[in-house]
Protein backbone atom coordinates (compact mmCIF):
# COMPACT_ATOMS: atom_id res chain seq x y z
CA UNK A 1 0.00 0.00 0.00
CA UNK A 2 1.14 3.53 -0.72
CA UNK A 3 1.22 6.13 2.04
CA UNK A 4 -1.88 7.73 0.48
CA UNK A 5 -3.73 4.39 0.54
CA UNK A 6 -2.77 3.91 4.18
CA UNK A 7 -4.16 7.36 5.00
CA UNK A 8 -7.38 6.57 3.13
CA UNK A 9 -7.72 3.32 5.05
CA UNK A 10 -7.13 5.15 8.33
CA UNK A 11 -9.91 7.60 7.41
CA UNK A 12 -12.34 4.70 6.94
CA UNK A 13 -11.39 3.29 10.32
CA UNK A 14 -11.35 6.45 12.43
CA UNK A 15 -13.59 9.11 10.93
CA UNK A 16 -17.31 9.54 11.52
CA UNK A 17 -19.74 7.84 9.16
CA UNK A 18 -20.78 11.38 8.19
CA UNK A 19 -17.27 12.36 7.07
CA UNK A 20 -16.34 12.94 3.43
CA UNK A 21 -13.71 10.28 2.75
CA UNK A 22 -10.93 11.11 0.33
CA UNK A 23 -11.23 7.70 -1.34
CA UNK A 24 -14.90 8.45 -2.11
CA UNK A 25 -14.39 11.93 -3.58
CA UNK A 26 -16.41 12.81 -6.66
CA UNK A 27 -13.07 13.68 -8.20
CA UNK A 28 -11.78 16.41 -10.52
CA UNK A 29 -13.02 17.71 -13.85
CA UNK A 30 -9.75 16.51 -15.41
CA UNK A 31 -8.61 13.15 -13.97
CA UNK A 32 -4.94 12.98 -12.94
CA UNK A 33 -2.73 10.19 -11.58
CA UNK A 34 -2.99 9.74 -7.82
CA UNK A 35 -0.19 11.02 -5.58
CA UNK A 36 1.59 8.22 -3.69
CA UNK A 37 1.78 10.33 -0.53
CA UNK A 38 -1.17 12.74 -0.37
CA UNK A 39 -4.91 12.22 -0.54
CA UNK A 40 -6.88 14.28 -3.06
CA UNK A 41 -7.90 16.78 -0.37
CA UNK A 42 -4.34 17.18 0.92
CA UNK A 43 -3.29 17.81 -2.65
CA UNK A 44 -5.98 20.45 -3.09
CA UNK A 45 -4.83 22.26 0.04
CA UNK A 46 -1.27 22.30 -1.26
CA UNK A 47 -2.34 23.59 -4.67
CA UNK A 48 -4.20 26.47 -3.03
CA UNK A 49 -1.38 27.39 -0.65
CA UNK A 50 1.14 27.49 -3.51
CA UNK A 51 -0.98 29.57 -5.90
CA UNK A 52 -0.47 33.28 -6.63
CA UNK A 53 -3.95 34.32 -5.46
CA UNK A 54 -3.22 32.92 -2.00
CA UNK A 55 -0.01 34.91 -1.69
CA UNK A 56 -1.79 38.14 -2.65
CA UNK A 57 -4.08 37.81 0.37
CA UNK A 58 -1.27 39.13 2.58
CA UNK A 59 -1.87 42.65 1.20
CA UNK A 60 -5.67 42.62 1.04
CA UNK A 61 -7.84 44.44 3.57
CA UNK A 62 -9.76 42.62 6.27
CA UNK A 63 -11.44 45.60 8.03
CA UNK A 64 -8.83 48.36 8.23
CA UNK A 65 -7.68 49.66 4.83
CA UNK A 66 -3.96 49.10 4.11
CA UNK A 67 -3.14 49.04 7.84
CA UNK A 68 0.26 50.40 8.87
CA UNK A 69 0.61 48.42 12.11
CA UNK A 70 2.10 44.93 12.03
CA UNK A 71 -0.65 43.33 14.10
CA UNK A 72 -3.82 44.13 12.16
CA UNK A 73 -5.40 41.27 10.28
CA UNK A 74 -5.22 40.93 6.52
CA UNK A 75 -7.12 38.45 4.36
CA UNK A 76 -4.19 36.05 4.71
CA UNK A 77 -4.07 36.03 8.50
CA UNK A 78 -7.87 35.84 8.56
CA UNK A 79 -7.67 32.77 6.31
CA UNK A 80 -5.18 31.09 8.63
CA UNK A 81 -7.40 31.75 11.66
CA UNK A 82 -10.43 30.35 9.85
CA UNK A 83 -8.42 27.25 8.97
CA UNK A 84 -7.32 26.72 12.58
CA UNK A 85 -10.85 27.05 13.95
CA UNK A 86 -12.31 24.87 11.19
CA UNK A 87 -9.79 22.10 11.83
CA UNK A 88 -10.54 22.16 15.55
CA UNK A 89 -14.25 21.69 14.83
CA UNK A 90 -13.60 18.98 12.23
CA UNK A 91 -11.38 17.09 14.66
CA UNK A 92 -13.96 17.37 17.42
CA UNK A 93 -16.63 15.91 15.12
CA UNK A 94 -14.30 13.29 13.61
CA UNK A 95 -14.78 14.76 10.16
CA UNK A 96 -12.17 15.14 7.42
CA UNK A 97 -9.65 17.78 8.52
CA UNK A 98 -7.87 17.80 5.16
CA UNK A 99 -11.03 18.65 3.21
CA UNK A 100 -11.97 21.24 5.83
CA UNK A 101 -8.54 22.85 5.64
CA UNK A 102 -8.53 22.94 1.83
CA UNK A 103 -11.91 24.73 1.76
CA UNK A 104 -10.77 27.17 4.46
CA UNK A 105 -7.53 28.00 2.63
CA UNK A 106 -9.40 28.73 -0.60
CA UNK A 107 -12.53 30.41 0.70
CA UNK A 108 -11.40 34.06 0.31
CA UNK A 109 -9.18 33.86 -2.79
CA UNK A 110 -11.71 35.99 -4.67
CA UNK A 111 -11.71 38.92 -2.29
CA UNK A 112 -11.06 42.30 -3.86
CA UNK A 113 -8.60 44.99 -2.81
CA UNK A 114 -9.96 47.15 0.01
CA UNK A 115 -12.16 44.37 1.40
CA UNK A 116 -15.92 44.56 1.13
CA UNK A 117 -15.67 48.17 -0.09
CA UNK A 118 -13.93 46.90 -3.21
CA UNK A 119 -16.48 44.13 -3.56
CA UNK A 120 -19.34 46.63 -3.45
CA UNK A 121 -17.63 48.79 -6.07
CA UNK A 122 -17.19 45.90 -8.50
CA UNK A 123 -20.70 44.64 -7.83
CA UNK A 124 -21.95 48.09 -8.79
CA UNK A 125 -19.93 48.61 -11.96
CA UNK A 126 -19.50 45.13 -13.43
CA UNK A 127 -22.51 44.07 -15.53
CA UNK A 128 -22.16 40.54 -14.17
CA UNK A 129 -22.26 41.74 -10.56
CA UNK A 130 -19.61 40.59 -8.12
CA UNK A 131 -19.58 38.10 -5.23
CA UNK A 132 -16.21 37.19 -3.77
CA UNK A 133 -17.16 33.56 -3.10
CA UNK A 134 -18.10 33.03 -6.76
CA UNK A 135 -14.87 34.72 -7.83
CA UNK A 136 -12.97 32.36 -5.53
CA UNK A 137 -14.41 29.45 -7.50
CA UNK A 138 -13.60 31.16 -10.81
CA UNK A 139 -10.01 31.62 -9.66
CA UNK A 140 -9.47 27.94 -8.85
CA UNK A 141 -11.37 26.76 -11.94
CA UNK A 142 -10.29 29.22 -14.65
CA UNK A 143 -7.68 31.81 -13.69
CA UNK A 144 -4.83 30.20 -11.78
CA UNK A 145 -1.93 28.50 -13.57
CA UNK A 146 -2.17 30.79 -16.61
CA UNK A 147 -5.81 30.00 -17.26
CA UNK A 148 -5.66 26.27 -16.57
CA UNK A 149 -7.11 26.48 -13.07
CA UNK A 150 -6.09 24.33 -10.12
CA UNK A 151 -8.32 21.37 -11.07
CA UNK A 152 -9.59 20.90 -7.51
CA UNK A 153 -12.02 18.24 -6.34
CA UNK A 154 -15.74 18.95 -6.52
CA UNK A 155 -16.06 18.87 -2.72
CA UNK A 156 -13.49 21.63 -2.20
CA UNK A 157 -15.03 23.85 -4.89
CA UNK A 158 -18.50 23.32 -3.43
CA UNK A 159 -17.29 24.30 0.05
CA UNK A 160 -15.65 27.46 -1.30
CA UNK A 161 -18.77 28.46 -3.24
CA UNK A 162 -21.06 27.94 -0.22
CA UNK A 163 -18.92 29.37 2.58
CA UNK A 164 -20.85 32.56 3.22
CA UNK A 165 -24.52 32.87 2.17
CA UNK A 166 -26.97 31.05 -0.04
CA UNK A 167 -26.89 27.28 -0.57
CA UNK A 168 -25.35 25.15 2.15
CA UNK A 169 -22.30 23.06 1.27
CA UNK A 170 -23.01 19.44 0.42
CA UNK A 171 -20.35 18.18 2.85
CA UNK A 172 -20.30 18.77 6.59
CA UNK A 173 -16.69 19.85 6.18
CA UNK A 174 -17.77 22.65 3.87
CA UNK A 175 -20.49 23.65 6.33
CA UNK A 176 -17.88 23.87 9.09
CA UNK A 177 -15.97 26.55 7.17
CA UNK A 178 -19.07 28.76 7.03
CA UNK A 179 -19.22 28.72 10.84
CA UNK A 180 -15.45 28.97 11.31
CA UNK A 181 -15.39 32.07 9.06
CA UNK A 182 -18.01 33.76 11.24
CA UNK A 183 -16.32 32.77 14.49
CA UNK A 184 -12.91 33.98 13.28
CA UNK A 185 -13.85 37.34 11.83
CA UNK A 186 -16.16 38.53 14.59
CA UNK A 187 -13.49 37.87 17.22
CA UNK A 188 -10.42 39.14 15.41
CA UNK A 189 -12.34 42.21 14.25
CA UNK A 190 -13.07 42.99 17.91
CA UNK A 191 -9.37 42.68 18.74
CA UNK A 192 -8.33 44.87 15.79
CA UNK A 193 -10.98 47.48 16.64
CA UNK A 194 -9.75 47.64 20.23
CA UNK A 195 -6.16 48.03 18.99
CA UNK A 196 -7.30 50.85 16.70
CA UNK A 197 -9.09 52.68 19.51
CA UNK A 198 -12.47 52.29 17.82
CA UNK A 199 -13.95 50.42 20.80
CA UNK A 200 -13.13 48.88 24.16
CA UNK A 201 -13.88 45.41 25.47
CA UNK A 202 -16.11 47.03 28.08
CA UNK A 203 -18.31 48.47 25.29
CA UNK A 204 -19.65 44.99 24.54
CA UNK A 205 -23.02 44.59 26.30
CA UNK A 206 -23.02 42.59 29.54
CA UNK A 207 -25.55 40.05 28.29
CA UNK A 208 -23.22 39.16 25.41
CA UNK A 209 -20.29 38.86 27.81
CA UNK A 210 -22.30 36.53 30.00
CA UNK A 211 -23.36 34.38 27.06
CA UNK A 212 -20.07 34.19 25.16
CA UNK A 213 -17.28 35.34 27.47
CA UNK A 214 -15.34 38.54 28.07
CA UNK A 215 -12.16 37.70 26.12
CA UNK A 216 -11.44 36.59 22.56
CA UNK A 217 -10.28 33.18 23.78
CA UNK A 218 -13.42 32.58 25.84
CA UNK A 219 -15.71 33.65 23.02
CA UNK A 220 -14.02 31.39 20.48
CA UNK A 221 -14.16 28.48 22.93
CA UNK A 222 -17.86 29.06 23.58
CA UNK A 223 -18.74 29.28 19.90
CA UNK A 224 -16.59 26.32 18.83
CA UNK A 225 -17.92 24.20 21.69
CA UNK A 226 -21.49 24.99 20.67
CA UNK A 227 -20.83 23.81 17.12
CA UNK A 228 -19.12 20.60 18.24
CA UNK A 229 -21.74 19.65 20.83
CA UNK A 230 -24.79 20.48 18.69
CA UNK A 231 -23.87 19.26 15.21
CA UNK A 232 -25.04 15.98 13.75
CA UNK A 233 -26.45 15.59 10.27
CA UNK A 234 -25.92 19.33 9.87
CA UNK A 235 -23.45 21.79 11.34
CA UNK A 236 -25.15 24.13 13.79
CA UNK A 237 -24.97 25.96 17.12
CA UNK A 238 -27.53 25.75 19.88
CA UNK A 239 -30.19 28.43 19.64
CA UNK A 240 -29.03 30.43 22.68
CA UNK A 241 -25.42 30.64 21.54
CA UNK A 242 -26.37 31.48 17.97
CA UNK A 243 -28.64 34.25 19.25
CA UNK A 244 -25.68 35.64 21.24
CA UNK A 245 -23.53 35.46 18.09
CA UNK A 246 -26.16 37.41 16.16
CA UNK A 247 -26.25 39.98 18.96
CA UNK A 248 -22.49 40.53 18.91
CA UNK A 249 -22.55 40.72 15.11
CA UNK A 250 -25.22 43.43 15.32
CA UNK A 251 -23.13 45.24 17.92
CA UNK A 252 -20.05 45.11 15.65
CA UNK A 253 -22.03 46.30 12.65
CA UNK A 254 -23.14 49.38 14.55
CA UNK A 255 -19.90 50.00 16.45
CA UNK A 256 -17.22 49.10 13.89
CA UNK A 257 -18.40 48.03 10.43
CA UNK A 258 -20.25 51.31 9.82
CA UNK A 259 -18.00 53.49 11.99
CA UNK A 260 -16.59 56.52 10.12
CA UNK A 261 -13.18 56.11 11.79
CA UNK A 262 -12.20 52.76 10.20
CA UNK A 263 -14.57 53.13 7.25
CA UNK A 264 -14.11 56.81 6.40
CA UNK A 265 -11.65 56.10 3.59
CA UNK A 266 -13.83 53.50 1.87
CA UNK A 267 -15.35 56.04 -0.51
CA UNK A 268 -11.89 56.85 -1.82
CA UNK A 269 -11.09 53.15 -2.14
CA UNK A 270 -14.24 52.55 -4.16
CA UNK A 271 -13.41 55.49 -6.42
CA UNK A 272 -9.99 53.95 -7.09
CA UNK A 273 -11.56 50.61 -8.03
CA UNK A 274 -14.16 52.19 -10.31
CA UNK A 275 -11.70 54.49 -12.09
CA UNK A 276 -9.23 51.66 -12.69
CA UNK A 277 -12.03 49.44 -13.96
CA UNK A 278 -13.36 52.08 -16.35
CA UNK A 279 -9.86 52.83 -17.64
CA UNK A 280 -9.08 49.22 -18.58
CA UNK A 281 -12.51 48.69 -20.13
CA UNK A 282 -11.59 51.59 -22.44
CA UNK A 283 -7.98 50.40 -22.87
CA UNK A 284 -8.06 46.58 -22.88
CA UNK A 285 -4.85 46.49 -24.89
CA UNK A 286 -3.03 47.64 -21.71
CA UNK A 287 -4.16 44.63 -19.66
CA UNK A 288 -1.40 42.18 -18.69
CA UNK A 289 -1.02 39.28 -21.13
CA UNK A 290 -2.78 36.70 -18.93
CA UNK A 291 -5.88 38.91 -18.72
CA UNK A 292 -5.83 39.91 -22.39
CA UNK A 293 -5.97 36.18 -23.13
CA UNK A 294 -9.39 36.07 -21.47
CA UNK A 295 -10.72 38.27 -24.28
CA UNK A 296 -10.45 35.31 -26.64
CA UNK A 297 -13.44 33.65 -24.96
CA UNK A 298 -15.01 36.31 -22.70
CA UNK A 299 -15.83 39.99 -23.03
CA UNK A 300 -13.81 42.94 -21.79
CA UNK A 301 -15.82 43.33 -18.59
CA UNK A 302 -15.01 39.78 -17.53
CA UNK A 303 -11.31 40.26 -18.21
CA UNK A 304 -11.11 43.62 -16.44
CA UNK A 305 -13.11 42.37 -13.46
CA UNK A 306 -10.74 39.41 -13.10
CA UNK A 307 -7.72 41.73 -13.23
CA UNK A 308 -8.98 44.41 -10.85
CA UNK A 309 -10.47 41.96 -8.31
CA UNK A 310 -7.14 40.15 -8.04
CA UNK A 311 -5.17 43.26 -7.10
CA UNK A 312 -3.80 43.80 -3.62
CA UNK A 313 -4.51 47.10 -1.87
CA UNK A 314 -1.03 48.40 -2.60
CA UNK A 315 -1.01 47.28 -6.22
CA UNK A 316 -4.38 48.96 -6.86
CA UNK A 317 -3.03 52.21 -5.42
CA UNK A 318 0.12 51.83 -7.54
CA UNK A 319 -1.87 51.27 -10.76
CA UNK A 320 -4.19 54.17 -9.97
CA UNK A 321 -1.19 56.46 -9.40
CA UNK A 322 0.50 55.26 -12.58
CA UNK A 323 -2.60 56.01 -14.66
CA UNK A 324 -4.02 59.14 -13.05
CA UNK A 325 -1.29 60.91 -11.04
CA UNK A 326 1.19 62.93 -13.11
CA UNK A 327 4.86 62.28 -12.50
CA UNK A 328 7.28 65.13 -11.96
CA UNK A 329 9.72 65.98 -14.73
CA UNK A 330 13.07 64.47 -13.78
CA UNK A 331 15.41 65.18 -16.74
CA UNK A 332 17.81 68.05 -16.10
Amino acid sequence: MTIREQTEQLERQTLSKRAALAAESQGRDVPIPECPFRTCYQRDRDRIVHCKSFRRLKHKTQVFLAPQGDHYRTRLTHTLEVSQIARTIARGLRLNEDLTEAVAMGHDLGHTPFGHAGERALDKICPYGYKHYLQSVRIVECLEKDGQGLNLTKEVRDGIACHTTGPVAKTLEGQIVRYADRIAYINHDIEDAIRAGVMRESDIPDDIHRALGDTKSKRITTLVSSVIYNSGDEIRMDDETFAAYQAIHKFMFEKVYTNPLPKGEEGKAQDIIIKIYEYFVSHPEELPDEYRAILAHDDVHRAVCDYVSGMSDYYAIHIFSKIFIPEGWSKY
